[in-house]
């Protein structure tokens, strides 16, 4: 666990920075800040997405796991969520719940999430996390510069996702094979580029609903793969 705590310690870092300056910041810097966060997050979720090499899982795997999260609406969910942390927190952040959902999504949806925490489970050294840690702990800043105090507590989510992944790495490295892997990061990926659309306020995208998406994917990569 290693890997992942110092992950999750490089985003409080990194958050912790970026609230600093977001204070300090005017309001025009923050909204162009925020608006290069959205190009990026799109570019990340193309370059992501293009990994599947077996379109008709992505199709049914974005369109299936979306029903279902629409069934569960995940999204009131985890905002309610993150309305309950800011109410304790007594924070006055519009966009508490935003910078939170936004945060764990980047951090969480790459391969080197899947990867870094298989690699940590079954006894190696966490190189890929702790290369992962550098990369989060420099996007946290600009996020919480933009986004504010919710991208501090995305740290919670990671150290549970990316932690549970390293605790059973060892039952699953037999199913967790690099194609099933790619198939859940190309699903991550497109889940990135409605999170920059919406991030842009080009479309109000629930990406959160679209989260089962990655588990039908896994299974229907395990199951055709």
């Amino acid at each position: 666990m290693l890997g992942t705590l110092v992950n999750a310690a490089a985003v409080i870092i990194g958050s912790i920075i970026g609230i600093l300056i977001h204070k300090k910041l005017p309001k025009k810097l923050t909204k162009t800040a925020f608006q290069a966060i959205g190009l990026f997050t799109i570019f990340l979720g193309i370059s992501m997405a293009l990994k599947t090499q077996q379109f008709l899982i992505m199709i049914f795997s974005i369109v299936l796991g979306s029903i279902l999260g629409e069934l569960l609406d995940i999204d009131s969910w985890v905002n309610r969520f993150g309305d309950y942390l800011k109410k304790k927190l007594k924070s006055k952040e519009s966009n508490f719940s935003e910078g939170f959902v936004t945060a764990f999504l980047l951090f969480c949806m790459g391969s080197m999430t899947i990867l870094g925490a298989i690699e940590e489970g079954l006894g190696s050294p966490p190189n890929l996390l702790l290369s992962k840690s550098v990369l989060d702990g420099f996007s946290s800043i600009a996020l919480a510069s933009s986004l504010g105090i919710g991208v501090l507590f995305s740290a919670l989510p990671l150290l549970i996702f990316q932690g549970g992944i390293t605790l059973f790495a060892a039952s699953l490295q037999d199913v967790l094979t690099l194609a099933l892997i790619n198939e859940i990061t190309a699903v991550g990926g497109l889940l990135l580029i409605g999170l920059g659309i919406k991030i842009l306020q080009i479309k109000e995208i629930k990406v959160l609903n679209m989260m089962p998406s990655l588990l039908v994917a896994a299974l229907l990569a395990y199951f055709l793969l």
